[in-house]
């Protein structure tokens, strides 16, 4: 039976992650007051004592903004405890299955990155996550790192709660509409990994062999943060979600009327093709991926939470 560690379980990715793994086979799934992966030592023997088939790690320090004024916690988490658990599946030989990030691109980029373009992060917590990548591939472990943003559920803190939270308190919203992406739910993400974690499991190893690496892992399709939102409250108020607001009521403004510490990208678009052809998936556009997560996301907000 497969043996698979999951690490953030009660983060939104971590939350979705022990719904689609739990069927693969034996799940041991940890959160941060289990198991602090920035104490080298005891991560260690963590991952020593149950030598899992394969770590799943969906904790990462994401706080853009605080990792500007201090560095020293994005680094920790992700990137040195990164070296510490590439090192211990590769001692173990366990495949090692961590979550990076669009900051690793400066945006300038006019079409959609692809896994090979070059990488140079903005921010402190782009050049943390980068690193975090180079401390995986350098330990000689098998892997797969997939690239993914602009990443939502109906649990956490993310874009598409924070706007209709505040389409059910104010008149009209702000939103940026010069930056690009592809809105990508905690679900699509589980889902995607459950099944490469499947499609490794079931072939020879030196074929999974080859098939580690990174991988863009979003939804098709493209938008910014302004039609992102206003998708959020048509859907929600076709829904019957009571409202202050309609799509109308959001307004456009720049990156630039927008008060940030750190620098983000203004194209976060990522080309998905190497994920669909290796693994033989097909991902849905971001505007089916908002269909089916908006009653979620809706019903929490009803009850109050």
């Amino acid at each position: 039976m497969l043996k698979i560690l999951l690490l953030g379980k009660h983060g939104q990715l971590g939350q979705a992650l022990q719904q689609t793994l739990a069927p693969l086979g034996q799940l041991i799934a940890l959160d941060r007051t289990q198991l602090d992966i920035s104490q080298a030592e005891l991560l260690s023997s963590t991952i020593q004592a149950i030598k899992p088939d394969v770590i799943v790690n969906a904790i990462a320090y994401t706080d853009v903004e605080q990792a500007e004024q201090q560095s020293a916690p994005a680094y920790a988490i992700n990137s040195i405890a990164l070296q510490v658990l590439a090192s211990q599946a590769q001692q173990i030989d366990a495949w090692l299955i961590h979550y990076s990030t669009d900051y690793v691109f400066d945006g300038n980029k006019s079409t959609s990155y692809n896994e090979t373009d070059m990488v140079s992060p903005l921010s402190i917590y782009g050049k943390s996550k980068l690193a975090g990548e180079y401390a995986i591939q350098q330990a000689g472990c098998r892997y797969i790192i997939f690239r993914t943003g602009w990443l939502f559920s109906a649990t956490g803190n993310n874009f598409a709660l924070s706007v209709l939270k505040q389409a059910q308190q104010k008149s009209s919203l702000n939103v940026v509409a010069d930056q690009y992406g592809a809105p990508t739910s905690a679900a699509l993400v589980a889902q995607v990994t459950a099944k490469c974690i499947q499609k490794l499991g079931s072939q020879p190893l030196a074929i999974s062999f080859a098939q580690q690496g990174i991988y863009h892992l979003v939804s098709k399709g493209e938008t910014t943060w302004y039609g992102y939102a206003q998708y959020l409250i048509t859907v929600a108020q076709q829904q019957g979600f009571a409202m202050h607001m309609n799509a109308s009521a959001v307004q456009p403004i720049s990156a630039k009327q927008y008060t940030y510490h750190a620098q983000r990208p203004t194209n976060s678009r990522l080309c998905v093709s190497k994920l669909e052809t290796t693994f033989d998936i097909i991902l849905p556009t971001w505007q089916q991926v908002v269909d089916q997560q908006i009653p979620l996301i809706v019903n929490r907000l009803s009850k109050g939470k």
